[in-house]
């Protein structure tokens, strides 16, 4: 069963309408994707009125970047976890990358709020400082990964984590959901640690025999 949990049903009864809402419209994403579905029919599968969400949210797509919001934080809670239970910073690093495709499969509904959706980070403070917590860890990984070398030879480590996350969310879309994920001749864990690997001894971060 998704991380997410089913939500289905199961109506506005524990006094959190704003809440209700977002697990609503988690299910309504899973199902329908981020355009499939209207206010009104969130409410409804919250088990609410028509204009109760008005209370809480302007549009949709005010609802549907506080789902965003929730997912990044819970997703960078996923990557401080993997970050901080490793051992060397190349075993951290590994583990923010596996930790990265879990979630993507385990809550799918939050992720394709964040990244599938259209919400405007930038627009929006909260869901700008959720994003920048989670790409933080990616760029300490990435600082650790390279402290070893002078100065003058360490790649900016805003760049080399941007790098890590385009590759990890191609890995997400191309192999880790949905049908071609099941048609892939290789893991998406093996794609992207061996795609990792590759990019990290170009840079000179890691040597050839690691």
């Amino acid at each position: 069963m998704s991380g997410e949990g089913k939500t289905r049903r199961r109506g506005y009864h524990h006094g959190n309408l704003r809440q209700a809402l977002v697990e609503a419209t988690l299910e309504m994403i899973r199902e329908r994707g981020p355009l499939g579905f209207t206010l009104a029919e969130a409410a409804r599968e919250a088990g609410v009125s028509a204009a109760a969400p008005y209370r809480h949210f302007s549009g949709r797509e005010e609802l549907i970047s506080e789902v965003a919001r929730q997912g990044f934080e819970l997703f960078a809670e996923r990557l401080e976890k993997a970050w901080e239970s490793a051992g060397t910073p190349l075993k951290a690093f590994e583990a923010v990358g596996r930790a990265y495709l879990d979630f993507a499969r385990t809550n799918p509904g939050h992720y394709i709020a964040m990244f599938e959706s259209g919400v405007s980070v930038a627009g929006n403070a909260g869901l700008n400082d959720a994003a920048a917590r989670a790409m933080g860890v990616l760029t300490r990984a990435a600082e650790a990964l390279f402290a070893h070398l002078p100065p003058d030879r360490r790649p900016p480590a805003t760049m080399v984590s941007h790098h890590i996350w385009a590759l990890s969310h191609g890995v997400v879309e191309l192999f880790a959901r949905g049908a071609p994920g099941r048609r892939a001749p290789f893991s998406a864990e093996d794609l992207l640690e061996s795609g990792t690997a590759i990019y990290l001894r170009g840079l000179g971060l890691i040597p050839h025999d690691d």
